[in-house]
């Protein structure tokens, strides 16, 4: 790695107190974990290279969001060719989506996420309506499953995220396994469907098979436009808030399921 190679990226902040949105170039410097900032309006240095140990070179992917001193900067761009052929071939996304018949496993399977090398660059749960699974699934309307799938998806919860990593596509289907949860078993037996999915369409989790389809599923879910609601209750209800160290120990799965193991429901 070269001493002076850096990484350059367009991140936005929102300046609340002018209601402004304000764009930045955030460089980063992967050989000390340096990170430096220019104002892209005014074209002038606005943060001197300095050392920020808590920003990491797998935390830096469009989309994501960067907290820098309290700046909570949202990742739009890639500044140069450079960083853009770099972070392409290495920071593939997919959407993932854990079904109704999981809500019990949604923290083993994020744990198995966790250990597999993937950076969850988004999360939220959902209850879609019939209308909502109709949209989502579209690509299958007049397939004999079509009807039972849809109805199976809108019947609980489920748990959408946006996977980010290397080859992140593949990579989720074949952790997923065949969608047949017995040709899983047989032939993937350590795979997410074979452990936790039962049959037919209750087969543990969904996973995009093409860019095309991972981007549309991805903007479903988190874009600006979702018709998805929010699950929070507000009643009967208390704040779990899990803190960074632990996402960055990859413990987040494991908090989740002791969360359900003592009998508390997320919503």
């Amino acid at each position: 790695m070269a001493s002076d190679e850096r990484f350059v990226f367009i991140v936005e902040w929102y300046d609340a107190a002018a209601s402004l949105i304000r764009t930045y170039n955030l460089a980063y410097y992967p050989k000390d974990k340096t990170i430096e900032m220019v104002d892209l309006k005014t074209k002038k240095l606005f943060l001197k290279r300095c050392e920020y140990p808590s920003i990491q070179l797998n935390d830096l992917y469009i989309g994501a969001i960067a907290t820098v001193h309290s700046r909570q900067l949202k990742i739009v761009d890639y500044a140069d060719l450079f960083t853009r052929k770099h972070f392409e071939s290495s920071k593939e996304k997919t959407f993932a989506m854990i079904k109704p018949d999981c809500y019990q496993h949604i923290g083993k399977i994020i744990d198995i996420i966790e250990h597999s090398g993937f950076v969850i660059g988004n999360i939220r749960m959902a209850k879609m309506s019939l209308a909502n699974a109709e949209e989502f699934y579209a690509e299958h309307k007049g397939k004999p499953f079509f009807t039972n799938l849809t109805n199976f998806i809108c019947s609980d919860f489920v748990v959408g995220m946006e996977l980010v990593g290397e080859e992140a596509i593949a990579r989720w289907r074949k952790l997923i396994g065949p969608t047949n949860c017995e040709v899983a078993r047989k032939e993937a037996p350590n795979s997410i469907r074979a452990i936790f999915g039962t049959e037919g369409v209750k087969n543990a989790c969904h996973g995009s098979d093409s860019p095309g389809s991972a981007s549309r599923e991805i903007e479903f879910f988190f874009g600006e436009k979702t018709k998805l609601k929010p699950t929070a209750f507000l009643t009967n209800c208390t704040s779990c808030v899990i803190k960074p160290h632990i996402v960055m120990e990859a413990n987040v799965g494991k908090i989740v399921d002791k969360i359900l193991s003592e009998g508390f429901e997320i919503s």
